[in-house]
């Protein structure tokens, strides 16, 4: 059987979408349930139906979502209430959206830890620094299974 004239196949575009926080690295099939899950909990099983997402990649802290021409806004702001992946916290962000998986693949950054770690004390706890581009710090209790969070002000960070 010969494929269908370009002209007559059916249009599609793909979302390339942002997993936070950095470091998650869920399934490819989890993604997929949880992005089905919030679009048909928005938009109903007829709509979901019509608009046929499906995730083609997920690696590197990033999915590329497919669907088709005209309901691409409706499934990014799907994405965008997805919460869990496979019973782990997660946000999907999306940053753009295009008719070819190749044009996407060139937007892709990865997010690698800076190399720059190392230890503080803060009010008597042990903390271990991990540094990320786009200037985000994160700051884990040592020798606790939990994560502890902490906030700073401008003024606590002129002190140090």
């Amino acid at each position: 059987m010969k494929p269908r004239p370009p002209a007559m196949r059916e249009k599609r575009r793909y979302i390339l979408v942002r997993i936070l926080p950095y470091g998650v690295t869920p399934d490819q099939k989890d993604v997929y349930l949880s992005v089905i899950e919030a679009a048909t909990s928005l938009w109903g099983d007829v709509a979901v139906g019509l608009a046929q997402p499906a995730v083609v990649f997920c690696g590197e802290g990033y999915a590329v979502v497919r669907c088709r021409r005209g309901t691409e806004k409706d499934i990014a702001t799907a994405l965008a209430t997805v919460t869990a992946i496979a019973g782990e916290r997660v946000a999907l962000r999306t940053v753009a959206t295009s008719g070819t998986i190749r044009a996407l693949r060139r937007r892709i950054r990865p997010i690698r830890p800076l190399p720059e770690t190392g230890e503080v004390t803060i009010g008597g706890d042990y903390f271990v620094v991990y540094r990320y581009p786009r200037q985000k710090v994160d700051l884990v209790e040592k020798g606790i299974m939990h994560q502890k969070s902490l906030f700073f002000t401008e003024t606590d960070l002129e002190e140090r």
